[in-house]
Protein backbone atom coordinates (compact mmCIF):
# COMPACT_ATOMS: atom_id res chain seq x y z
CA UNK A 1 0.00 0.00 0.00
CA UNK A 2 2.57 2.13 0.62
CA UNK A 3 4.29 2.67 -3.16
CA UNK A 4 0.60 2.61 -4.21
CA UNK A 5 0.38 6.33 -2.07
CA UNK A 6 4.36 6.45 -3.32
CA UNK A 7 3.44 6.60 -6.96
CA UNK A 8 -0.05 9.27 -6.68
CA UNK A 9 1.97 11.46 -4.61
CA UNK A 10 4.95 11.46 -7.31
CA UNK A 11 7.70 10.26 -5.54
CA UNK A 12 10.19 8.76 -7.25
CA UNK A 13 13.20 6.41 -6.54
CA UNK A 14 15.96 9.26 -6.88
CA UNK A 15 14.07 10.40 -4.02
CA UNK A 16 13.39 7.73 -2.21
CA UNK A 17 16.07 8.51 0.96
CA UNK A 18 15.13 11.79 1.09
CA UNK A 19 11.92 10.77 2.16
CA UNK A 20 12.02 7.71 3.98
CA UNK A 21 12.80 9.28 7.44
CA UNK A 22 9.90 11.35 6.83
CA UNK A 23 7.83 8.68 5.76
CA UNK A 24 8.78 6.53 9.72
CA UNK A 25 7.85 9.57 11.41
CA UNK A 26 4.37 10.22 9.39
CA UNK A 27 3.62 6.55 10.15
CA UNK A 28 3.82 7.39 14.37
CA UNK A 29 1.94 10.29 14.37
CA UNK A 30 -1.17 9.46 12.35
CA UNK A 31 -1.52 6.14 14.26
CA UNK A 32 -3.96 7.47 16.32
CA UNK A 33 -5.42 10.31 14.03
CA UNK A 34 -7.36 12.89 15.80
CA UNK A 35 -8.51 10.77 19.26
CA UNK A 36 -11.35 11.24 20.69
CA UNK A 37 -9.87 13.69 23.27
CA UNK A 38 -8.76 16.22 20.02
CA UNK A 39 -11.64 17.98 18.21
CA UNK A 40 -11.28 19.25 14.66
CA UNK A 41 -11.60 22.86 13.91
CA UNK A 42 -14.58 24.06 11.81
CA UNK A 43 -13.72 26.30 8.80
CA UNK A 44 -15.86 29.53 8.43
CA UNK A 45 -16.75 32.73 6.51
CA UNK A 46 -16.71 35.92 8.47
CA UNK A 47 -18.27 39.21 6.53
CA UNK A 48 -19.81 42.10 7.50
CA UNK A 49 -23.03 44.42 6.12
CA UNK A 50 -23.75 47.42 7.72
CA UNK A 51 -25.70 46.13 10.11
CA UNK A 52 -24.67 42.86 11.06
CA UNK A 53 -21.48 40.44 11.26
CA UNK A 54 -22.30 37.27 9.54
CA UNK A 55 -20.66 33.81 9.87
CA UNK A 56 -21.06 30.81 7.86
CA UNK A 57 -19.81 27.77 7.79
CA UNK A 58 -20.47 23.77 6.39
CA UNK A 59 -21.73 21.97 8.95
CA UNK A 60 -23.15 19.23 7.17
CA UNK A 61 -24.24 15.74 9.06
CA UNK A 62 -25.01 17.49 12.11
CA UNK A 63 -28.31 18.09 13.92
CA UNK A 64 -28.89 21.75 15.28
CA UNK A 65 -29.41 20.04 19.03
CA UNK A 66 -25.72 19.30 18.42
CA UNK A 67 -24.35 22.80 17.90
CA UNK A 68 -23.27 25.27 21.10
CA UNK A 69 -22.80 28.84 20.06
CA UNK A 70 -22.27 31.02 22.97
CA UNK A 71 -20.59 34.70 22.99
CA UNK A 72 -18.25 35.85 25.94
CA UNK A 73 -17.33 39.28 26.03
CA UNK A 74 -15.82 39.86 22.60
CA UNK A 75 -15.49 35.83 21.71
CA UNK A 76 -17.93 33.78 19.82
CA UNK A 77 -17.33 29.54 20.00
CA UNK A 78 -18.97 27.41 18.19
CA UNK A 79 -19.45 23.91 18.91
CA UNK A 80 -20.37 20.67 18.45
CA UNK A 81 -19.82 17.02 17.36
CA UNK A 82 -20.49 15.16 13.99
CA UNK A 83 -21.23 11.20 14.91
CA UNK A 84 -20.97 8.59 12.51
CA UNK A 85 -23.97 6.39 11.77
CA UNK A 86 -21.89 3.19 11.15
CA UNK A 87 -18.87 2.15 12.40
CA UNK A 88 -16.09 1.07 9.73
CA UNK A 89 -12.76 -0.78 10.65
CA UNK A 90 -9.53 1.69 10.35
CA UNK A 91 -8.50 -1.44 7.99
CA UNK A 92 -11.38 -1.39 5.72
CA UNK A 93 -10.55 2.44 4.87
CA UNK A 94 -9.53 3.38 1.14
CA UNK A 95 -9.62 7.09 1.98
CA UNK A 96 -9.93 9.10 4.95
CA UNK A 97 -10.85 12.79 4.73
CA UNK A 98 -14.05 13.50 6.26
CA UNK A 99 -13.39 14.54 10.13
CA UNK A 100 -16.18 12.58 12.51
CA UNK A 101 -16.24 14.03 15.95
CA UNK A 102 -16.57 17.03 18.22
CA UNK A 103 -14.98 19.79 16.46
CA UNK A 104 -15.07 23.91 17.67
CA UNK A 105 -14.26 27.35 17.07
CA UNK A 106 -13.69 30.39 18.82
CA UNK A 107 -13.01 34.05 17.20
CA UNK A 108 -12.79 37.13 18.37
CA UNK A 109 -15.45 39.71 17.25
CA UNK A 110 -13.91 43.01 15.73
CA UNK A 111 -17.18 44.85 16.76
CA UNK A 112 -19.12 45.35 19.75
CA UNK A 113 -22.71 43.60 18.95
CA UNK A 114 -26.10 43.07 20.40
CA UNK A 115 -26.00 39.47 22.15
CA UNK A 116 -30.10 39.41 22.42
CA UNK A 117 -30.39 39.59 19.32
CA UNK A 118 -28.17 37.29 17.83
CA UNK A 119 -30.06 34.94 15.11
CA UNK A 120 -28.52 31.48 14.21
CA UNK A 121 -30.08 29.14 11.12
CA UNK A 122 -28.95 25.49 10.04
CA UNK A 123 -29.75 25.29 6.70
CA UNK A 124 -28.92 22.37 3.71
CA UNK A 125 -25.94 21.66 6.02
CA UNK A 126 -24.89 25.28 6.54
CA UNK A 127 -24.54 27.15 9.63
CA UNK A 128 -25.48 30.71 9.40
CA UNK A 129 -24.96 33.54 12.19
CA UNK A 130 -25.86 36.71 12.35
CA UNK A 131 -24.67 39.02 15.09
CA UNK A 132 -26.22 42.24 14.86
CA UNK A 133 -23.59 45.44 15.02
CA UNK A 134 -24.45 47.04 18.26
CA UNK A 135 -24.36 51.30 17.80
CA UNK A 136 -21.12 52.46 18.38
CA UNK A 137 -21.51 54.81 22.01
CA UNK A 138 -21.11 58.32 21.47
CA UNK A 139 -17.39 59.85 22.41
CA UNK A 140 -17.93 62.56 25.36
CA UNK A 141 -15.51 65.00 25.91
CA UNK A 142 -14.80 66.26 29.58
CA UNK A 143 -12.93 69.37 29.82
CA UNK A 144 -10.35 69.23 33.06
CA UNK A 145 -10.91 72.12 35.55
CA UNK A 146 -7.57 73.76 36.22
Amino acid sequence: MKNFFRKMSGKNADLEEVYEDDDVEMESENDGWMDDSEEGQLSIDVYQTQKDIVIKSTIAGVKPADIDIAINNDMLTIRGKREMANTVKNEDYLFRECYWGAFSRSIILPVEIQAEKIDASLENGVLTVVLPKAKPAKEISIKVKG
